[in-house]
């Protein structure tokens, strides 16, 4: 008869063997399983079992590198002065009683500018005219005796000494007379400075005297600048010094940064400035009619000119410190974007100037950049269409 002990080994096998059962179950199925997802995998794809499909083209102008010349050239603050400025101060003492100009006025030699009052001086002149008539009479009436004199002589009725003496009475009258005259002469030659006139032709500038002031010899009314043709001043660090010479183009600037006047570097100080470590260059330039003496310009240097590329900047991404460009190559009969590093120079217009990254022929896209990535496909068309990004 069997033992009672030997039954709980036999319950304790039972769970090993189901175990043992499952692992090698497991080991069966794991592998259908990964067929099957391997074989589900293989046939997932577009309906109707064609090949797989890439992003479409994206549309895209092109354009190639334009060829110009690059200018190295620096702004500077320059100042233009007039090459003939005349300060204008009266030649008599007295009072204002009209200002005939303005502020920037254009005048001719000899137009009024001031008048000031003369009246006392027109009383000395006709004072001295009233004299004039009254020597002229005593000139009359000498030449009359001695007329008479003449024929008394002849008859003997007279002395040749009382001749002589009315010879000398008609002297003594005619210069008293042309004494006179040259006095009157002089009065009127100071009655003309009370009329202040234009010393040149050329535009007023500051017109500080008004009507009732008192003025001397040595007081400023105005200045007159002839602005036709201008003097400009440009102050250049000495670090540039070497560079200067004479015969460079120099241009001044307008408002909007447009070439205002162009001109050449006539002239280069041999001189340093102290005070400011600069060298001054001048030139001389035809006035458009927009420039004023005495005032405040951008001015540029042109220090020499290359030939360059220019890269339009809406085709120029920047991503950090690194400037790219797309250029536009083929690959299995299409277009693709291919990313590009490049270097640049200094903003042209609208353009950079291109250093280094892109060869004079290649095709470079100028639209639509912002959508791109390395290697898509691209759709070349005659401009940008509405609403795409620029």
């Amino acid at each position: 008869m069997p033992s009672r002990f030997h039954r709980p080994s036999t319950l304790v096998r039972a769970p090993a063997r189901l175990a043992g059962a499952v692992r090698a179950l497991l080991f069966i199925v794991a592998p259908l399983a990964a067929f099957g997802a391997v074989g589900c995998a293989k046939t997932t794809g577009p309906p109707g079992g064609g090949a797989p499909q890439g992003p479409p083209p994206v549309p895209v102008q092109l354009a190639s590198l334009r060829q110009a010349d690059i200018e190295d050239r620096t702004e500077y603050v320059a100042s233009l002065s007039s090459l003939r400025s005349t300060l204008v101060q009266p030649q008599v003492d007295g009072q204002i009683t009209l200002v005939a100009v303005k502020s920037g006025d254009r005048v001719k030699t000899g137009d009024p500018l001031f008048q000031i009052d003369a009246r006392r001086q027109q009383a000395a002149v006709s004072s001295q005219e009233a004299t004039q008539a009254a020597l002229e009479a005593n000139v009359s009436q000498a030449t009359s005796e001695l007329e008479r004199a003449k024929t008394l002589l002849a008859a003997g009725a007279i002395s040749r000494q009382a001749f002589d003496q009315a010879g000398t009475a008609v002297k003594t009258a005619e210069a008293a007379l042309r004494a006179q005259q040259a006095q009157i002469q002089q009065g009127q030659v100071q009655l003309r400075y009370y009329t202040v006139t234009a010393p040149t032709a050329g535009v007023v500038g500051d017109v500080p005297a008004r009507v009732g002031n008192q003025v001397t010899t040595s007081t400023m009314l105005t200045s007159i600048d002839q602005i036709d043709s201008l003097e400009v001043h440009v102050q250049v660090p000495i670090e540039r010094a070497a560079e200067l010479r004479t015969g460079l183009p120099l241009r001044v600037l307008a408002s909007d940064g447009l070439p205002a006047a162009s001109t050449t570097v006539s002239f280069v100080s041999s001189r340093v400035d102290d005070a400011t470590q600069t060298v001054l260059a001048k030139g001389i330039l035809n006035n458009p009619g927009s420039l004023r003496a005495q005032q405040f310009v951008q001015a540029q240097i042109v220090w020499k000119t290359t030939p360059g590329l220019l890269i339009p900047v809406l085709a120029v991404m920047r991503v950090s410190d690194q400037f790219f460009a797309f250029v536009a190559s083929g690959k299995d009969g299409a277009l693709v974007a291919s990313q590009r590093p490049i270097r640049l120079g200094a903003i042209v217009g609208n353009d950079y100037v291109l250093l280094d990254g892109v060869k004079p022929d290649e095709r470079m896209v100028v639209s639509g950049v912002q959508r791109l990535a390395d290697g898509a496909p691209l759709m070349p068309i005659d401009r940008a269409p509405a609403g795409s990004q620029r």
